[in-house]
């Protein structure tokens, strides 16, 4: 990926029929193409009409032409916009004339790559312009675009700048240690410590709610046959996307339905009820339930309200995965004298509800997205990757290590260093090529 020097191309609209399709180039010098494909330099950055010529001088198509000179472009380099009629037959014939006029089909993800390393954009920024794309929610867009317009970028370079003079200051006392430097109160280092870990936590927080917006949160519907987990499926879901019937193992098959909840993906899946069973169809999926529960961020384990809690039930709860966060939701309290509710009781979260007539269904939304870590109204978050948290997190730990290493100098500018090198590989100052390639191959092809 992302020879230098090399002309890519690529169709930059989905693949199928549409009313414009996009045929995007990028390279060091396109004005050899330029004038070969439409017969003329067209004026800079600004939309004029052109045919689209192939090597006879006939027209293969007709439309708009956008030319962008370098450096002041998306990827920093020359880049031709060709907006077509969107055909993939029309699409193909204009790619395939680019290509015979010395250009290369794109990989995935190399526009951007090539934005990146001609730093219009920084790592962060990059891979907020796959979330954009992916955004599943208005507020995983929002988050996408605060993060693609800098903002966690702008975080983490306050970070750094801390660091830099923390380092400056330690380091600057190991050098000289006669001397004494202007403005250093070695006293000070533990405070500005402190609160260089305090910031580093808010951030943190912030990319933990920001990620779920990426990922959703994975949430099974299990417990025993007939406590109503497909009846609570369709009325969260606000549909029928479950088959609902008085006869035990109707469910074999988990059954998955994507939501939106406040604008986090919420991935909702109902599972065979857990028993002993000898029938071999609905004992595969039990087993399935089970593989869907180890792979859960939460449980709704259901109750049937009208019996309690059970011996059967507490068996099922003991085998749950360690760890593993769940809400006991007590169901069908329309046929007992139960009331609509939320409480703790035994370290559990326990929800009173009814999956048939929708009593306490708004207890559950609310639960969810406080068992998830959302908070309603969150406005300030912004899309946040596995990596970005782990980084965050490194930093967090590291930090607290130098608090321990200030009668060291010695070791306390080394893990300075460390957190130094932490924040950069957010942004990719400190990146390999391995994690940058497995970056990018994930875009979207002309982009």
């Amino acid at each position: 990926m992302a020879r230098s020097g090399d002309i890519i191309a690529a169709v930059a609209t989905p693949l199928g029929r549409g009313g414009i399709g996009i045929v995007r180039l990028s390279g060091d010098d396109l004005a050899p193409i330029v004038r070969a494909i439409i017969g003329r330099i067209p004026e800079v950055r600004r939309a004029s009409k052109a045919a689209f010529l192939d090597s006879s001088g006939l027209p293969l198509d007709e439309g708009v032409v956008l030319y962008f000179r370098a450096p002041h472009s998306y990827t920093g380099e020359d880049v031709l916009e060709l907006q077509g009629h969107g055909g993939p037959v029309v699409m193909r014939m204009v790619l395939s004339r680019c290509t015979e006029l010395g250009a290369r089909l794109a990989d995935p993800g190399e526009f951007t790559r090539r934005a990146f390393e001609n730093n219009r954009l920084d790592l962060a920024q990059a891979e907020a312009v796959a979330d954009l794309i992916d955004a599943s929610t208005e507020q995983a867009a929002k988050s996408a675009l605060r993060s693609l317009r800098g903002q966690f970028s702008a975080l983490i370079q306050e970070f750094e700048s801390s660091l830099v003079d923390l380092r400056m200051l330690v380091e600057a006392g190991l050098d000289f240690p006669e001397e004494e430097i202007d403005g250093v109160d070695r006293s000070d280092l533990s405070g500005r410590l402190v609160r260089l870990q305090d910031a580093v936590g808010r951030v943190l927080s912030q990319s933990r709610r920001g990620s779920l917006l990426r990922t959703g949160i994975q949430v099974v519907l299990a417990g025993q046959p007939n406590v109503g987990k497909s009846s609570l499926l369709n009325q969260v879901a606000g549909e029928d996307v479950a088959i609902v019937t008085s006869v035990a193992g109707t469910t074999r098959d988990p059954i998955r339905e994507s939501l939106n909840l406040e604008g986090v993906p919420l991935n909702i899946i109902d599972t065979a009820g857990l028993r002993e069973a000898s029938d071999e169809v609905e004992v595969l999926g039990i087993q399935r339930s089970w593989r869907a529960i180890d792979q859960a961020d939460l449980v709704l384990f259901l109750v049937d309200a009208t019996q309690g809690l059970t011996e059967a039930d507490g068996a099922i709860i003991a085998k749950l995965p360690a760890g593993l966060r769940r809400i006991v939701v007590f169901n069908k309290i329309d046929l007992c004298s139960e009331l609509p509710r939320i409480e703790l009781a035994l370290g559990d979260t326990r929800i009173y509800l009814s999956a048939k007539t929708g009593e306490g269904i708004e207890l559950l939304r609310s639960a969810l997205l406080q068992s998830a870590g959302w908070q309603s109204g969150d406005e300030d978050v912004f899309i946040a990757r596995e990596r970005h948290i782990g980084a965050l997190e490194l930093v967090e730990r590291i930090l607290v290590q130098a608090r321990g290493q200030l009668r060291s100098p010695e070791l306390l500018a080394e893990e300075l260093r460390l957190a130094h090198k932490a924040l950069g590989s957010i942004v990719g100052e400190f990146t390999p090529d391995d994690l940058l390639g497995e970056i990018f191959s994930r875009f979207c092809i002309g982009k």
